[in-house]
């Protein structure tokens, strides 16, 4: 973005995929706001935690992508998961610090087994970016919305799956919304 124009971004959801559509925005110099209606970011993905936090899956990615619904909804999801395979994902997670390893089922789980510790640093990091995030919000006045992402028709068996498309489809999201963004700035 260029130094006259800071656009400013509302995403509305404080799961896996707002947080990183939030993050993919910040780190391009978008002002973001996170608005969730819960007490706290990041819920069900502390829920996906109990079971020991399975992030993703370690298979060969041609493999990994026939694992989401029928071919049709294969096509729409990989697109998304391209910007986030399983390795960038792993490295991400390692990049707030988190140690990974391989289950012998071919899951991938934080050392720790546990999800708060990766949200908290997560949550860290977005707020040192600048990312302002509000919860208990329910509502207002929006000027202008752009929807995206976790509206895809798709369906991901469990086994870190599912929070990969959730990750991946946020991070095409927040792509997306920086593209349209770019045209506003042309225009």
């Amino acid at each position: 973005m260029s130094d006259s124009f800071t656009p400013q971004v509302a995403i509305i959801g404080g799961g896996p995929a707002g947080l990183m559509a939030a993050e993919v925005l910040s780190s391009a110099g978008v002002q973001v706001d996170v608005y969730d209606a819960m007490p706290s970011l990041g819920r069900k993905f502390l829920q996906a935690g109990v079971g020991g936090m399975n992030i993703t899956h370690s298979e060969a990615f041609d493999t990994f992508c026939t694992r989401y619904g029928p071919p049709q909804a294969q096509a729409q999801l990989q697109a998304a998961l391209e910007q986030l395979p399983p390795t960038a994902l792993r490295a991400w997670v390692h990049g707030l610090g988190i140690d990974t390893f391989v289950g012998s089922s071919g899951r991938v789980f934080p050392t720790e087994m546990k999800a708060a510790p990766l949200l908290r640093a997560w949550l860290h990091r977005l707020r040192s970016d600048g990312v302002r995030l509000h919860v208990r919000h329910r509502g207002g006045y929006l000027d202008r919305l752009f929807c995206a992402s976790e509206m895809l028709d798709w369906e991901a068996p469990t086994g870190g799956y599912l929070l990969t498309a959730c990750f991946a489809s946020g991070k095409q999201a927040g792509s997306g919304v920086l593209e349209w963004l770019s045209q506003q700035e042309k225009n």
